[in-house]
């Protein structure tokens, strides 16, 4: 799948978040993304711009203590953001009681500390600081994830 992949230069943060609507706008009805990035690059800003095109209010806070926070949909089912940057190892996501029943959205941060815990992905999006702004690279994990991407009109 790696032809459909897209790739992306966010000049600054309101770029970011510009992503994160576009995402929202086409997501499937039942999506897994895994976010990938060192500390500080964009990550939680397109999340959160996501998780309001969604209908979320309220505050949306970055779930790096408390490793998972959800948040219902107003079409129906949850949406969950994951920070697994402070778990040393998979096993401990079966304490956080992840049941996946009515999850519409995952959103996954540091995905790889959960590996084998998590279900698949089907969008992987890689942000990376690139001078003042950020790159990011877009690639499909899944059919759903191909389609989603094809919708997607971002071009960065």
């Amino acid at each position: 799948m790696t032809s459909a992949t897209r790739e992306l230069y966010l000049a600054d943060p309101a770029a970011t978040e510009d992503l994160g609507r576009e995402l929202a706008r086409t997501r499937p009805a039942r999506a897994v993304v895994h976010l990938r990035g060192d500390l500080g690059s964009g990550k939680s800003t397109l999340a959160r711009a996501l998780l309001r095109e969604l209908g979320v209010t309220g505050t949306i806070r970055s779930p790096t203590y408390t490793l998972v926070e959800r948040y219902p949909l107003a079409e129906g089912g949850e949406a969950w953001h994951l920070d697994l940057y402070r778990i040393a190892d998979a096993g401990e996501l079966e304490y956080l009681g992840l049941d996946a029943d009515g999850v519409a959205l995952w959103l996954v941060e540091w995905p790889e500390r959960g590996a084998g815990a998590l279900p698949p992905a089907d969008l992987l999006v890689e942000l990376a600081m690139e001078g003042e702004g950020r790159h990011a690279h877009l690639v499909p994990a899944s059919a759903a994830g191909a389609s989603w991407l094809a919708r997607s009109s971002a071009d960065g």
